[in-house]
């Protein structure tokens, strides 16, 4: 493991393991931003025997050749061979660079195994997001207990964080875009392999990263809206999903609203629901997944603590453009126990390793966590889920993508499995879909109002 400069010096004054530090850092330390670190404060040099290369500026552009025509993203790195294969006979020997999670995954199921190929270090953001970082690194800070913030917008909230709190916000609020539209499969498969999918529709307005607002206040408290259709199968289809995220708990609950298949069309009813948080089962999981665990985790931080020990060198799926080409159908993915790992690419990369611990006077379904946030675009890439004996309950991983012509790096699909049940949920598959828009400019705010849920419901 190796730390950055500035965060041995925040270990050495006690705040990687205590409370949230309250303001940004000295200029002197954000002038890093773009120099030794990158523009999102990961560390521009390589690792010491060169299994993790410089960061170059990352993959902005649709490599030459590739016929790119939006939606799906031809591999740019499709002709990498596999360096090497980790299984259960050999895991030992990578045990340093593998999770407790792919570790567990490796003892459990016999054909579970990862193909490790070269790293490439292929995220990057437009540059309005590298100065917005670079300008909230000196004026962000942080509220409440960690679970709150202020004077950040669009960028990287804590590009040179000090507390596992800061990472989280930086995952919570990473650029994804602004107007997002995208229509995906969810799937559950039984112990044998079989499935069914559940299509959903779903529409997203990243209010942080908007071009209209000019001011933290301005956000009214919303980071971001988003409506979720379900399209099939037919038994639940036309439900629907609104959730406006707080950014401050404190100065109120995540406010969401729900119509579910079956309610009367003459009378349809969107209610108001505060269940959408936390450990509620997330819809499409098979009780598999949690709210908070949406998008590997989201929502409010406020029922853990949280700490981290720095920055580790993990093997995670990264530029997972095979994993998500146009060519496989879903039946070629999801196979019993685990996906068709053959599919799966694996890089070495640097990650902030956090933990959040359940708080004595809160309640959750899961007493530990740990998460893996990676350090050039702060998505998490993997995380345990371990349950109130303390023992290993569910593994998590994302599967990441550049999107170069955004550019975000962002998951393009994400997995729970679950050890206890045998089972997985995989969520986010685009592969038989038209593809992910992020160039969506006709949502408009009116599509994010309960009112919109009910024309909806009765125009069916």
């Amino acid at each position: 493991m190796r730390l950055s400069k500035c965060f041995r010096a925040a270990a050495s004054v006690g705040l990687v393991l205590a409370g949230p530090a309250a303001a940004g850092v000295p200029a002197e330390q954000a002038a890093r931003l773009g120099r030794d670190l990158t523009p999102l404060g990961a560390e521009r040099a390589g690792n010491a025997d060169g299994s993790i290369p410089a960061w170059d500026g990352g993959l902005t552009t649709a490599p030459a050749g590739l016929g790119y025509t939006g939606g799906h993203y031809p591999d740019p790195f499709a002709g990498d061979a596999v360096l090497f294969t980790i299984d259960k006979s050999n895991m030992d020997a990578h045990a340093a660079a593998l999770t407790p999670g792919q570790r567990a995954m490796l003892a459990t199921y016999p054909g579970y195994k990862l193909n490790v190929y070269p790293s490439r270090r292929s995220c990057a953001q437009p540059e309005s997001i590298y100065e917005a970082t670079r300008q909230n690194a000196v004026k962000g800070s942080l509220g409440g207990n960690g679970d709150s913030l202020a004077d950040v917008l669009k960028g990287i909230p804590f590009a040179i964080p000090s507390n596992a709190y800061e990472i989280v916000w930086n995952h919570n609020l990473r650029y994804r875009g602004y107007k997002v539209r995208r229509t995906f499969v969810s799937a559950a498969p039984t112990r044998e392999g079989t499935f069914t999918p559940v299509r959903v529709r779903d529409e997203l307005v990243f209010d942080y990263s908007s071009p209209l607002v000019t001011s933290f206040d301005q956000l009214n408290n919303t980071s971001f809206r988003y409506l979720q259709e379900t399209t099939s199968p037919a038994r639940r289809a036309g439900q629907l999903l609104l959730v406006h995220e707080v950014v401050d708990p404190a100065k109120g609950d995540r406010r969401s609203w729900q119509y579910t298949v079956g309610q009367s069309a003459t009378a349809p009813r969107v209610q108001r629901t505060s269940a959408i948080a936390y450990d509620t089962p997330q819809i499409y999981s098979d009780a598999m997944s949690t709210a908070d665990s949406f998008d590997v985790f989201s929502g409010p931080l406020d029922r853990f603590d949280w700490t981290v020990s720095g920055r580790e060198e993990r093997y995670v799926a990264y530029n997972s453009y095979r994993l998500s080409s146009p060519s496989l159908t879903y039946a070629e993915i999801i196979k019993p126990g685990h996906i068709d790992q053959e599919l799966v690419r694996y890089e070495k990369h640097r990650v902030w390793a956090v933990e959040a611990v359940l708080k004595p006077n809160q309640r959750h379904i899961y007493q530990r966590r740990t998460a893996y946030f990676d350090e050039d675009g702060y998505n998490m890439v993997a995380g345990e889920l371990y349950d109130a004996r303390g023992g290993l309950w569910r593994v998590q991983e994302a599967h990441l993508m550049q999107y170069y012509d955004v550019p975000t790096c962002f998951n393009a699909s994400d997995v729970v499995y679950d050890l206890v049940e045998g089972r997985y949920v995989i969520q986010n598959l685009k592969n038989e879909e038209d593809g992910i828009d992020f160039n969506a400019s006709d949502i408009s705010d009116n599509t994010f109002l309960p009112e919109e849920m009910r024309r909806r419901v009765v125009r069916r």
